[in-house]
């Protein structure tokens, strides 16, 4: 068997990190973390929930910049109210997503719909950076959105079933338009079912998983670990032998340009992280409506 087909294994599994973002609601990350600051292209990954919340108990993230990188809201369970400073406005119900280019700078809002905050119920949800290329973190800033409906949904011959955000996996097509080769799919699977990826050699691929346990390239991940695939081959394997699991599986093309980052600013200089302070404390980035 040639490399470029063979199966491919775990360089590293991490632990996730526990802590609280936004207006302090609780997320767990396995990455960026002092040990595995990230993975390129991608540049965190945060769960937050599942929790079920009382009434007036939900929280969100307060108006924020960014700048030079691309977040991705895929809301589980829940709704989130977006809004930023280029007059986006729009709410991702359970199971939608919200793509945002952040590009040259953007002021941004996520917080719980006033129904969902009066109500309370489940929250869940995945937010995924994922950086750009020095040519394009001048783009600029673009929201793309879609609705459950508009999500492709496949089911592997061994009865895994995927939903694709973006990229290409088992014949369907995630609907973004995305500006770096990536695989983003949600992936749940029963008891005794598994599905096969693929993915370049040269690319990087990893395995979180959000629920349950999972077999990856043949080794056990607990909850809430994440598996970091060596490029020594083409494919890999997820499996739940024992019991249901979810996982949320990536695959990218590496960007191989310096990263600096500070907060809500990924650059590739000390410099350009100032000229963002700069330019968001100038107002440059736009100011959110009152």
């Amino acid at each position: 068997m040639s490399t470029l087909a063979a199966e491919r294994t775990v360089a590293r599994a991490a632990r996730p990190l526990h802590t609280h973002e936004g207006a302090g609601f609780p997320v767990r990350r396995p990455f960026p973390t002092e040990e595995l600051p990230f993975v390129d292209p991608f540049l965190m990954v945060d769960q937050v929930g599942p929790v079920d919340l009382a009434p007036g108990e939900a929280k969100g993230a307060p108006p924020h910049p960014h700048r030079g990188f691309e977040t991705i809201q895929y809301v589980l369970d829940g709704d989130i109210a977006n809004a930023d400073s280029r007059g986006h406005r729009a709410v991702v119900r359970a199971g939608g997503v919200q793509w945002l280019t952040a590009g040259s700078g953007i002021v941004h809002e996520a917080l719980p719909t006033p129904e969902f905050l009066a109500s309370g119920g489940r929250q869940h949800m995945l937010q995924i950076w994922l950086n750009l290329p020095a040519r394009l973190k001048g783009v600029p800033p673009r929201s793309q959105n879609a609705e459950p409906g508009d999500l492709p949904v496949a089911v592997t011959p061994e009865g895994a079933e995927l939903t694709v955000l973006a990229g290409t996996s088992h014949g369907v097509t995630g609907p973004f338009e995305t500006r770096t080769p990536v695989l983003v799919a949600h992936g749940r699977l029963a008891p005794g079912t598994r599905a096969e990826f693929t993915a370049p050699a040269d690319h990087n691929a990893m395995v979180y998983v959000m629920r349950g346990g999972a077999t990856v390239a043949g080794e056990h991940l607990p909850d809430g670990h994440l598996a970091v695939l060596a490029r020594d081959g083409e494919r890999f394997t997820v499996e739940a032998p024992d019991a249901a699991a979810e996982v949320l599986v990536l695959t990218g093309e590496p960007i191989g340009e310096p990263v600096a980052r500070s907060g809500p600013f990924v650059m590739n200089t000390a410099a350009e992280l100032r000229e963002a302070e700069r330019d968001f404390g100038q107002g440059l980035m736009g100011r959110m409506p009152a």
